[in-house]
């Protein structure tokens, strides 16, 4: 008999016939007037993601929310959110990890699988929130994996490179910013034994992984804000709907009017 729970979450899914990515976790609670900030602080970074504590701070209280710096710190902290601009001695990473070099300088990215970028962003549900790690192809912006989780520990983001590479692809280079997740030695040692190249964004680096951030953008004025979810359920069936649906069927401007599947799979 089959020891069930010392089975790793993705191997549970694989014996009951399911994607690794229906798989979701239990949303983080919080209190209601938080759960409410964190969406109004959400919705303003996503417009202004130069803005930092205390400009959102000052937003919000002109929209006639009663809230001080010090909570929207606290909140943003939670979130993963930081403002983009270069600012000193300010990275989320962990000091004894260490950081690798950035590759994309002067870098022509002409082909699928060639720079594959990833970043986390919060989501919130009825009952909490959860964080959404993706894995986008930057010559194509085809979303290769995604998955849920409920921390920001790296396991999640670890989970969506070996779902991605599952399909049969790689990339030539990852590239991450210098958060703990991407520095951590299960992440970085799973890259490096797949001959992936580490690329990490450093400080001051505020556009570097812009194709991930409009795709925040567009997931969650698309998607997420749209149909607000009540349960982690909800938000695993709308993240496998909408990224279905980036891929095979949303047409993109920047892309010649043809959709991420085309490109990654040069077809069409």
């Amino acid at each position: 008999m089959i020891d069930v729970v010392s089975l790793s979450v993705t191997k549970q899914c694989e014996l009951l016939g399911l994607a690794r990515s229906s798989y979701y976790y239990a949303p983080i609670p919080e209190s209601e007037v938080n759960l409410h900030l964190m969406r109004r602080i959400d919705e303003q970074y996503l417009i202004k993601p130069f803005f930092g504590s205390r400009r959102i701070t000052a937003e919000l209280k002109q929209q006639g929310e009663p809230v001080n710096r010090k909570r929207v710190q606290r909140l943003m902290r939670i979130m993963g959110l930081e403002a983009m601009y270069p600012k000193p001695n300010t990275s989320l990473g962990n000091k004894s990890h260490y950081k690798y070099p950035y590759l994309l300088n002067n870098l022509m990215i002409e082909k699928p699988n060639q720079v594959w970028g990833t970043d986390i962003t919060y989501v919130p549900t009825g009952n909490g929130f959860l964080y959404l790690v993706a894995i986008l192809d930057l010559y194509s912006r085809y979303v290769v994996s995604w998955a849920l989780s409920d921390s920001l520990e790296s396991e999640f983001c670890i989970t969506a490179v070996k779902m991605a590479m599952k399909k049969g692809f790689k990339p030539e280079i990852m590239n991450s910013d210098q958060g703990v997740q991407y520095t951590s030695k299960a992440y970085t040692e799973l890259l490096k034994n797949s001959n992936i190249s580490i690329s990490m964004s450093g400080k001051g680096r505020c556009w570097d992984n812009i194709f991930v951030e409009r795709l925040w953008r567009s997931y969650k004025y698309e998607e997420v804000y749209l149909k607000g979810y009540s349960t982690g359920q909800e938000a695993s069936e709308g993240a496998d709907w909408y990224f279905n649906f980036y891929n095979n069927d949303r047409i993109h401007e920047k892309l010649g009017y043809k959709t991420p599947k085309m490109l990654y799979y040069g077809v069409g």
